[in-house]
């Protein structure tokens, strides 16, 4: 069954991940939903993305941007299967 989550991510330097973090995200875009980042100061990015997929799915794409360098993540996920 399918989960919304909300997947929270501190880009601290983004000018160095930045490309690889949007590739890993747009190999996801099966369950993203929508997307919104906001650059702050210091080359420092927020980013929020909303996906709706499978729990192996979030998990997925949760680890592999948290691995990235540079970057730090968490995510929420719903507890009502949809």
């Amino acid at each position: 069954m399918k989960r919304i989550a909300v997947i929270s991510a501190i880009l601290e330097e983004a000018e160095k991940c930045q490309k690889e973090f949007n590739e890993i995200v747009a190999s996801f875009k099966g369950i993203v939903r929508g997307r919104m980042g906001i650059p702050m100061e210091e080359g420092i990015s927020v980013i929020s993305i909303i996906v709706c997929g499978e729990l192996d799915e979030i998990n997925s794409l949760t680890g592999k941007i948290g691995n990235l360098p540079h970057v730090s993540v968490k995510t929420a996920i719903s507890k009502k299967e949809v």
